[in-house]
Formats: C-alpha cells, structure tokens, sequence
C-alpha cells in the first residue's frame, strides 16, 4: 500500500508503469509485453513483463480500476485477500497496491503472474474433461480449507467488521437487495419474490466465520489442462461470512455447463459435498444450503441488473451488454425453479 508521486499522466500505461516500478524498486526497470487479458468488467488486467536492473526477468499482472463495473468493489479488499491466504490455497503472489489515483490516473495492484494455465469459459460446454474429476475434487478441497480457516489473523479481517453468526445472512441480503432496487431499469417481479421468501425464511445461524470468495466459480481459476489447479483468481468480492455462501454459488446451476448434477461441471453434487465437509470440518444444513442456493441466483441477477444498467447508460464494455442479458434471463429462470421447489417440496410458506 505504497504512495509514489509521479507523473499523473505519462505518456503511455506502459511508460507509467516502468517509471512507477523504477521508483519502487529503486532501479532500472523496463515493462515489456503489456498486452490486456480480455474478459472481467470489475478489473481491467493486464499481462507484462518487467526486466530488472541486472537482467532479473518477472512476469507480473496489473489489475486496475476501469471507468465502469459490475460491481462496487474495493480492491483493497482483493489485495488483502491475496495476502491472507497465502500457503492456504493457490494463488498469485500480492506485490504492491495503490490506493489512490496517482502514478496510472486510477487505482491498482500488481501480482506475479501464474503462467502456463487457462481459465475456462463458464458456459463453455464441457471444458475441463477428461480430466474434470480430479479437478474437481482439488477444487472443492481448496473451497473446503478456506471455509475450515479461521479469518480472525488474516490481514483481510482489518478491512472487515466480523458480522454475528445470525447476521451473515441478513447482510448479504440487505446489500443486494439494495443493489437490485438501485439500478433496476424495469420491475423484476421474480427476483423480488425471492427477496420476500429469503427474508421471510432466514437461515440458521452460520457454523462459523469464514473468508468467503464470493465469487468462487467455474472459470474463476487457472488449469493445467491435466486436472490441477493453480491459482484462484478475482478475490474482489471477497468479505466475512458464512462459508455456505462460497459453496451455495459454486453450485449454482450458471456455473454447471449445463450439467446441473456436476457442481462447477466438475464432480457430482453429493461428492462436492463430501470433499468439502472432509476438508472443512464443516456440515450443510439442508435448511441453510437451500436458503443460499436460493439467494445466489438472487446475487447473480444484482450483477446483473448492474452490468445492464451501466451498458444502457454508456458502458462500451461488451461484457457488461452480454451479462445483462443472457445471464440475467437464465437467473429468472433458476429462481423460478427453486421458488417453485422450496414451496412445494420443501414446505416454506
């Protein structure tokens, strides 16, 4: 979390880069490379190089603020989930985060660069066979320790008020719920009846505190391509919750590839829930996993709803025009589903 003056406007991102990370290094430092990786609204990122006085070459990314994005995020808050789970599960390395709008006109950060990996479309069909059961029981085995860690040391707990454990939920709910009623350009009679169920239906309280993703997904990691995984990628999202939360959206049926009975189109639903328990030391409720099922869909369709809006108000990112529709309408279609299931198998009124 570093402050360094420099020149507010050089004459390339690449100059500026090399000049803020001479500066930093206190040396010689030449960017070379610096292509944009496409895809993402919250970031923009970019691959490059830098060679170091001496000859000592890095492959690094830049992850920046961009003009518009799906959603309100800090990326303090990314920065310092890099940090903390650190050892705990695969992920690039947190370098240095600016904070303010200095040396690349907007805020930033920079972490080493995983090569050698690919991350995957998440409506891509079936990208991960034939190796997908082993990546998936290493996935959910990595979602399974970060739910069992406690977050009370880790440096993303200073940019956190821990909630109660009957509070996680209703926090989450209040902020998206928030979210929809702000940026809803048209009404949105499904994903407001799930707003009613969910508060009329609260979970029980949550097991234990955890450092949730937020947005742990299919195509949210890197691969080998041989059912490794190498690093979890966009923490931007990440915050203090009930570890349900984490494995709630991973299941949902956006993420499948069109296999709803494969979490994360990987591994069957019922083995995903045992790797997880093993390497948590954590149970699913029924009651509880339902209730956040059914809230994920609802948190999509707030991303949603945002991307749609920024896109209608000027937004060129074609992202942000895709995520407004195709997701959006897919979400209903969930909701409906669980909607019609937890009122008619599962009793809630």
């Amino acid at each position: 979390m570093n402050a360094i003056a420099l020149d507010p406007e050089p004459a390339s991102l690449e100059d500026g880069l090399s000049a803020y990370l001479s500066a930093l290094w206190g040396g010689p430092t030449i960017v070379e490379n610096l292509s944009r990786i496409p895809g993402g609204a919250s970031r923009e990122t970019y691959s490059f190089d830098v060679v170091k006085a001496g000859g000592e070459r890095r492959g690094l990314i830049l992850r920046r603020d961009p003009k518009g994005s799906l959603i309100d995020t800090d990326r303090t808050t990314e920065f310092l989930a890099y940090q903390s789970v650190q050892g705990l599960a695969p992920v690039p390395e947190p370098i240095v985060l600016e904070a303010g709008c200095g040396p690349l006109q907007r805020p930033f950060f920079i972490m080493s660069r995983v090569d050698g990996g690919t991350a995957s479309s998440p409506f891509a069909p079936d990208p991960y066979a034939p190796h997908a059961a082993v990546l998936g029981r290493e996935l959910f085995s990595i979602l399974g320790r970060i739910a069992g860690a406690d977050p009370a040391g880790m440096p993303i707990s200073r940019a956190f008020t821990a909630p109660l454990l009957d509070q996680c939920w209703s926090r989450e709910l209040d902020y998206w719920e928030e979210v929809i009623y702000r940026d809803e350009r048209h009404p949105q009679p499904i994903v407001r009846a799930a707003l009613r169920r969910l508060r009329q239906n609260p979970p029980p309280p949550a097991q234990k505190l955890s450092l949730v993703h937020g947005d742990f997904r299919s195509g949210n990691f890197l691969h080998d391509g041989q059912g490794r995984v190498l690093a979890i990628l966009d923490w931007e999202m990440a915050h203090l919750g009930d570890p349900l939360e984490d494995l709630a959206w991973c299941f949902d049926p956006l993420w499948s590839h069109s296999d709803d009975n494969r979490a994360a189109g990987a591994v069957p639903t019922d083995e995903a829930i045992r790797i997880w328990t093993s390497e948590s030391g954590l149970e699913v409720n029924p009651q509880a996993f339902g209730w956040w099922r059914l809230f994920s869909a609802v948190k999509g369709q707030g991303i949603w709803t945002t991307s749609a809006k920024t896109f209608a108000e000027g937004g060129h990112d074609l992202v942000l025009g895709f995520s407004g529709l195709y997701p959006a309408r897919r979400h209903d279609a969930i909701i409906a589903e669980q909607l019609e299931r937890l009122v008619l198998v599962e009793g809630w009124t």
